[in-house]
């Protein structure tokens, strides 16, 4: 990310948080706008074009989104205001504040978990997985998809992620996309996430202990994802972002047959 970008999506969003009254329709009318823009490279450069006056970009936003609500106009304008790197950027910008909107539309939801189990469902399924990230089927297919297998299941904050992420992917794996939306829903709620991989289920009051060691280390909230892992043989194997701390006793038998075998 360009340094361009990175100040872009800084005052983009907190535009964002400081707007009033995102709902779920802001959020799925900024879905709609990451794909209008994003399917079109003329307006993608025309909205991204550093040369182009400010006010040029303002208007072009005011023109093609004028059936969009004010709050939405104003979030975009404020985006195509700034400088971004490239005109892709600014697509990824626009898909970034549909997903911090969701996450702010519904607090209470457990937005973060719900993309983790979707994950994990594309993962252990091979041909989801090809089907969702294939050449083949359209877009709306591909939501559709998602809707009926877990759609009945999810809040429908995630669930508008979900389907719009995968109707618009560009290119990028399903997985990728959805460890994205994690990253984003958990920045914008001020968390990290970690994964624990465990041989076996957590008990609430273990998840609790874990959870309040993993805040007084990193200093933030955390949010939990738990994986079931046989290769874990016991103990817990926690990642958050690239540190991995290790605790299984599989870990530990490695440990010690290398220090037998040096």
């Amino acid at each position: 990310m360009g340094s361009a970008t990175a100040q872009a999506l800084t005052a983009s969003s907190s535009a964002l948080t400081a707007a009033q009254g995102i709902t779920l329709d802001v959020a799925g009318e900024l879905f709609s706008a990451t794909r209008l823009i994003g399917e079109s490279t003329a307006l993608s450069g025309a909205l991204a074009d550093p040369s182009a006056p400010v006010e040029a970009r303002a208007a072009l936003v005011s023109r093609v989104f004028a059936g969009a609500s004010p709050i939405t106009v104003s979030l975009l304008t404020t985006a195509v205001s700034q400088r971004w790197s490239s005109a892709a950027d600014l697509v990824d910008g626009v898909e970034e504040l549909a997903v911090r909107a969701a996450a702010i539309s519904s607090p209470d939801a457990d937005i973060e978990g719900e993309l983790f189990s979707v994950s994990r469902l594309v993962a252990d399924n091979a041909d989801l997985e090809l089907a969702l990230g294939g050449r083949l089927g359209g877009g709306e297919g591909k939501a559709a998809l998602v809707q009926k297998l877990v759609g009945s299941s999810l809040h429908p904050a995630t669930s508008l992620i979900v389907t719009s992420l995968v109707r618009e992917p560009r290119g990028r794996r399903v997985r990728r996309l959805l460890s994205r939306a994690m990253r984003i829903v958990s920045a914008q709620r001020d968390r990290i996430v970690a994964t624990v991989h465990t041989a076996a289920p957590l008990s609430a009051p273990q998840r609790d202990r874990l959870r309040a060691v993993l805040t007084g280390r990193y200093g933030r909230q955390i949010a939990l994802n738990e994986v079931l892992d046989s290769a874990v043989v016991g103990g817990l194997r926690v990642q958050v972002a690239d540190d991995v701390i290790d605790g299984s006793i599989a870990a530990r038998l490695a440990d010690l047959r290398h220090k037998l075998a040096g």
